[in-house]
């Protein structure tokens, strides 16, 4: 059974900058809701309510935002109209039961997932970046879960993707096809160049992990870029126990990219019932000026 979530936020958004200088890139709105609300409310929509968030230097609006605010519901209480608003930031306040490490130096994705290894203990987790959303009937952890609980092993989702973009993610290579969407894995490669890529099939943004990672990535040394990588670790596990990689359904926003950034808001944005309709005849309107 899976029960606690980690999600790492201790980057710094350089991408974002200059509106990262002062808030971190988790807090960036989709819409109106910051994008790490998205990733905790997917792991609560999960079944697990147990969430370890690693932060870094200038990361406390992300606790902020996540404790309760007395000066703001004191102030929406007295004002007439405002009672949705209030049980809104209410509820924010109580989604989960969330916890803060801080990962003092930015050593890679391995090094932040390693600061885990207390909170989690002996059990198996799950791992959620923040640069991905997604848009999906079933909430994709939900979906991994499944595969977790036929399987018993780690399970990593995967995306296939232009085969001219392996540089930038890390590359699985496919052992055995389990099903449609599930495959046994064979090697992990970080950022394998176009011409050595051993397919396309790419590892996003959502994990299930089980406690052994951890003392891999203990002895893990760092790899490219000078950073522990999470994939590293994740090859040397392999040779342990079996993985699995698991093409999730549903729509992924690269939220870390200026462009999938834009894509995601005016979608999320278009699905709101309070605002989709009219954004929706807006941008019909930009086409036939031919904007």
């Amino acid at each position: 059974m899976i029960r606690k979530a980690v999600i790492p936020a201790a980057g710094l958004g350089t991408r974002f900058l200059p509106a990262t200088k002062s808030q971190p890139k988790e807090m960036l709105p989709v819409v109106d809701t910051p994008a790490i609300h998205y990733v905790v409310k997917e792991a609560i929509e999960a079944g697990i309510d147990d969430i370890l968030i690693i932060t870094g230097k200038d990361k406390t609006a992300i606790e902020n935002y996540f404790d309760r605010s007395v000066e703001l519901e004191y102030l929406l209480e007295g004002k007439e109209g405002k009672e949705d608003l209030l049980h809104l930031v209410q509820d924010i306040a109580h989604l989960a039961n969330i916890h803060y490490i801080r990962q003092k130096e930015p050593l890679g994705l391995g090094h932040a997932v390693l600061q885990a290894k207390q909170h989690v203990g002996n059990e198996p987790f799950c791992v959620l970046l923040g640069d991905d959303i997604f848009q999906a009937e079933v909430p994709v952890l939900k979906q991994m879960i499944v595969e977790y609980e036929r399987y018993g092993d780690p399970v990593i989702a995967l995306e296939r993707i232009d085969p001219s973009q392996t540089d930038k993610y890390g590359i699985v290579d496919i052992h055995t096809t389990m099903s449609s969407r599930t495959y046994k894995l064979k090697d992990l490669v970080e950022k394998p160049p176009v011409s050595q890529a051993p397919s396309n099939l790419a590892i996003i943004g959502r994990y299930i992990l089980t406690a052994d990672i951890f003392e891999i990535l203990e002895n893990t040394k760092p790899g490219r870029g000078g950073e522990i990588q999470l994939t590293d670790g994740l090859r040397r596990l392999r040779e342990q126990r079996d993985i699995f990689g698991y093409e999730p359904e549903g729509i992924r926003h690269d939220i870390g990219d200026k462009q999938g950034f834009l894509r995601a808001t005016v979608e999320f944005a278009l699905e709101r019932t309070d605002i989709g309709p009219a954004f929706a005849e807006y941008l019909k309107d930009l086409v036939k000026r031919g904007i």
